[in-house]
């Protein structure tokens, strides 16, 4: 099972549409702050599994936070404005156990990167459309294999304009 994450496309449906049309994938987890452009996608992709959380600059009613069971594996999707991720990862890894979640996804900083905390590990992929830090625009890839490994990395897109 295949799950492209992406997070934090703030109306860039051009950097979005070049990433799904490239990544072969079975599911497509969009982390909030990006909703026309996912919604534009989801009516491209009808057959492909999609989920949406809101992040802090969307205005539709959006789930803030959603467990998705996937592959054998329980996932906890969120922006991660509403746990405080600016300050650290230990109040999302704890929401992510009491789901019974060992993996929780998270955008709103705009900053890639993997994490285990308690158990739980943790992925942002970062921002296609305005990373901070100097990086490159970026998304996650999420294998989990046959005997329930779980593999999450970080890949950058070679320039802004994708």
């Amino acid at each position: 099972m295949k799950i492209l994450v992406v997070s934090d496309t703030h109306k860039n449906y051009q950097a979005l549409k070049a990433i799904v049309d490239k990544v072969d994938f079975d599911i497509l987890i969009h982390l909030g702050d990006g909703e026309h452009e996912f919604n534009d996608i989801r009516r491209l992709y009808p057959d492909k599994g999609m989920i949406y959380v809101g992040g802090n600059c969307d205005y539709g009613q959006h789930e803030l936070s959603h467990v998705a069971k996937i592959g054998g594996v329980k996932i906890f999707c969120c922006h991660g404005h509403t746990f405080g991720v600016h300050d650290g990862l230990e109040h999302l890894a704890a929401a992510a156990k009491q789901e019974g979640c060992n993996v929780a996804l998270f955008g709103h900083t705009h900053l890639h990167r993997t994490d285990k905390i308690d158990g739980v590990l943790l992925m942002n992929p970062g921002s296609l459309d305005s990373p901070r830090g100097k990086n490159k625009p970026s998304f996650g890839i999420i294998s989990i294999e046959p005997d329930g490994e779980i593999k999450m990395n970080i890949l950058a897109v070679s320039t802004n304009r994708v």
